[in-house]
């Protein structure tokens, strides 16, 4: 069974940085895909970053330039380093492991999920 636990997570100002560690739990973890998204409140989960095992990388648009997704295996932790950060970066962020090597950017095709961290940015 595999457990995703996130951490890093808190209330920043805008311009401000904070990195996101997930925790893994279960073997295999380096040939499995990994995705960050985020939630706030009223909208629908949208995808932030995701990393392939062969560690190719997705970042959306809206955050291209400032995030960064990262990967130890040694550790079994996925990052997401987010600089410049902004108001509307304001969510919940949530760790995914998908049971496949490539990445996806739908939430449907990840098979595990933590329970999220709270990212807060004040203007």
């Amino acid at each position: 069974q595999v457990q995703l636990v996130e951490s890093g997570g808190g209330l920043v100002q805008a311009g401000g940085s904070l990195r996101l560690s997930c925790a893994a739990s279960g073997n295999f973890f380096s040939i499995k895909a990994m995705g960050w998204f985020r939630q706030a409140p009223g909208k629908e989960r949208e995808v932030v970053a995701a990393i392939s095992s062969g560690l190719q990388t997705y970042v959306a648009d809206s955050v291209r330039d400032r995030f960064t997704i990262s990967r130890d295996n040694s550790r079994n932790t996925l990052y997401l380093q987010m600089n410049s950060l902004k108001p509307e970066d304001t969510a919940r962020y949530f760790c995914a492991l998908r049971n496949m090597g490539n990445w996806v950017v739908s939430a449907g095709g990840y098979d595990y999920w933590g329970q999220g961290t709270q990212v807060t940015v004040s203007s």
